[in-house]
């Protein structure tokens, strides 16, 4: 009797938070870190205040209090970090907005922006983190993460623009030859007279298709000059950020803003979150994997790094016994990642792949770690 109660008592306060915000059923339990703003604590929780009018609870993981939001309180940035964590890890929230994470290869950020033109809404795929340590199977894998993203968000076919940078004709034929297979990708029609989903300058700015694909470092900056280019770039002021971290098993909600985010973004990533949660991010997720899996994606993504291989045999290296790997080396090229990590194998040093928020790195355990630091240094992977 007591949990049918308890039920009656929650439907009809949803109902009221529903009249209240025009947001229907379970209010997205989102966390914000709010340490580390170039713009200050009060920029992040004025955000936190946007959002919660807007049917989410927010978790404020800082120093300052609000009514409508729920304050976590920390007395620093490093503590913030960890709370937040602890936070996703107990399922005490559904996801978390923050300003830098250290996601493993093979899972990145799906950015979203307004373009300026005419003010239309694309997803940028991708922006932070990395899908893959090769430059073509990562923008590979950022297509599909970008229409996960945008999936997600209620567009039920995504068009897909390939940006024009370096491996945008190899994406584009590995992307042909997947729809070919029966994976369904609508392409966009560049605005360009000349036309094809090799996307221009022009399909930025007006925003021709709804998925960008790009590299990440070309899509962190993209996301950087669309959200600020009427501030002069000190102050995101439109969009929502840098997005979700999206990867093949990675079930873990965590939103990238900047130091440099506005309010108005930090806002924007909170309700882009929650619409992620109610729409259930993670099980598009798995739907669309399986899709890309049985279209021949292995098949692809194997047949481009076989051809990206030198004449001779790769040498077969193993892996050695897993251990804790805790302290980290920064300052690899992210090309040169994966062969590094085997360089390390190579000396019976077990090391991990990662990407920090400064860039890639290196993770082993404390005490590999000045031996591991010397051998990258004479093998010319880091200065």
């Amino acid at each position: 009797m007591a949990n049918v109660e308890k039920m009656i008592a929650e439907t009809f306060l949803e109902m009221a938070q529903g009249l209240e915000s025009g947001s229907y059923g379970k209010r997205p339990k989102i966390a914000l870190t709010g340490m580390g703003s170039e713009h200050g604590e009060e920029n992040a929780m004025k955000a936190a205040l946007m959002a919660a009018k807007d049917g989410v609870d927010v978790y404020y993981i800082g120093s300052l209090e609000a009514e409508g939001v729920t304050t976590v309180k920390v007395a620093d940035d490093e503590e913030g970090h960890k709370k937040m964590e602890e936070m996703l890890a107990n399922g005490e929230v559904d996801g978390a907005v923050t300003m830098h994470f250290p996601f493993p290869i093979g899972v990145s950020t799906v950015g979203r922006v307004v373009t300026p033109a005419k003010g239309r809404e694309m997803f940028v795929a991708n922006t932070t983190g990395t899908s893959s340590a090769d430059r073509i199977e990562g923008m590979i894998k950022n297509t599909i993460y970008g229409i996960i993203a945008a999936k997600t968000c209620g567009i039920a076919n995504p068009t897909v623009g390939i940006l024009n940078v370096d491996g945008a004709r190899q994406t584009e034929k590995a992307l042909k030859e997947l729809q070919e297979n029966g994976y369904d990708i609508t392409f966009a029609e560049s605005a360009r007279a000349d036309g094809g989903c090799v996307m221009r300058g022009n399909d930025v700015l007006q925003g021709t298709p709804d998925i960008m694909v790009t590299d990440s470092l070309t899509g962190n900056i993209l996301v950087k000059m669309l959200s600020s280019a009427a501030t002069g770039g000190s102050f995101e002021a439109t969009g929502y950020g840098y997005g979700p971290g999206i990867g093949e098993g990675y079930e873990q909600l965590v939103m990238i803003v900047s130091r440099a985010s506005g309010a108005p973004v930090i806002a924007g990533a909170i309700r882009y979150a929650a619409q992620l949660v109610r729409n259930k991010v993670f099980e598009v997720a798995k739907a669309e994997f399986a899709a890309a899996k049985k279209a021949g994606l292995k098949k692809i993504l194997d047949a481009r790094k076989a051809a990206a291989k030198p004449a001779a045999a790769e040498e077969d290296v193993k892996e050695p016994p897993k251990e804790i790997v805790t302290a980290q080396i920064a300052g690899i090229e992210v090309m040169d990642l994966e062969d590094a990590v085997k360089a390390l194998w190579k000396i019976n040093i077990y090391a991990e792949s990662g990407m920090g928020c400064t860039g890639p790195i290196i993770r082993v355990s404390d005490a590999n770690l000045e031996k591991a630091h010397e051998e990258l240094k004479k093998a010319g992977y880091i200065n």
